[in-house]
């Protein structure tokens, strides 16, 4: 398998990394503007690199549908990137699957309805690419072993809904959603998984439940309600997210 670098995508809760966690910020020019990318240090990943992108850029001020995701793709192409792991936000459509519980996604729904549809645009070396596996193997396996090394419950099948946001779904929505398969849904996964495939990277997510979706619970669905379990899971997902990166070298296989 061709060789090459690695790189965290950081959603909600995670515009940062700790002062104890060395980097140096560099920017990446795409063709639609620079790209803000953290690079850590390398005795993380050696021989390879290892990079942070905060998707909803530093104070957390880009919204879901304000994201360049292409642009954050081609600046990790640019840095040779392979392999991506990603973190996403998400909401439970299932009663069994409670707040605070992480999931390894293993398969998605597009949908967003006002997002570009390819990597490609209006390039002309297009290809139709294959999604019969939509993750990474090679990094969901890394992934799991490193939580059962680490003794985190995780599960490790979901099938991730996108919807364009930035509002919450409603109720009527949710119920359709789970009728369709889906587990959890969230705002920013796609495109972002397409157009990692498409630019030929390896990429997987773990989503951290931060809330049951409208209906399924008698509160309100709230932003400080999904910072607040995401704060409270930072520590640990960051931990599972540096040292899965550091285990797939030992875990590489054709997705």
């Amino acid at each position: 398998m061709e060789s090459g670098n690695i790189a965290i995508i950081g959603g909600t809760g995670f515009e940062q990394l700790p002062p104890e966690i060395y980097f140096e910020p560099i920017e990446v020019e795409t063709s639609t503007g620079p790209v803000s990318v953290l690079s850590l240090a390398n005795n993380y990943v050696e021989p390879a690199s290892l990079y942070y992108v905060s998707r909803h850029g530093k104070m957390h001020g880009l919204a879901p549908h304000q994201i360049d995701y292409s642009a954050n793709i081609a600046a990790l192409a640019e840095l040779n990137v392979k392999y991506i792991l990603a973190t996403n936000a998400v909401g439970s459509l299932r009663t069994n699957l409670q707040p605070g519980e992480l999931v390894l996604l293993d398969d998605f729904i597009d949908f967003t309805r006002n997002r570009s549809l390819t990597y490609y645009g209006k390039r002309t070396n297009w290809k139709h690419t294959d999604f019969s596996v939509p993750y990474s193997t090679t990094v969901r396996t890394a992934v799991q072993h490193t939580a059962a090394e680490l003794g985190v419950r995780l599960h490790t099948r979901a099938t991730y809904l996108c919807v364009d946001g930035p509002r919450f779904e409603t109720p009527a929505e949710v119920r359709l959603f789970a009728s369709w398969g889906a587990d959890v849904v969230g705002m920013t996964g796609l495109p972002e998984a397409v157009f990692a495939r498409e630019a030929g990277m390896e990429y997987a997510a773990i989503g951290v439940v931060t809330n049951l979706a409208s209906g399924l619970t008698s509160g309100y669905v709230s932003h400080e309600e999904v910072v607040t379990v995401m704060n409270d899971k930072l520590s640990l997902v960051r931990e599972l997210l540096i040292r899965s990166c550091s285990a797939i070298p030992h875990h590489q296989r054709d997705f």
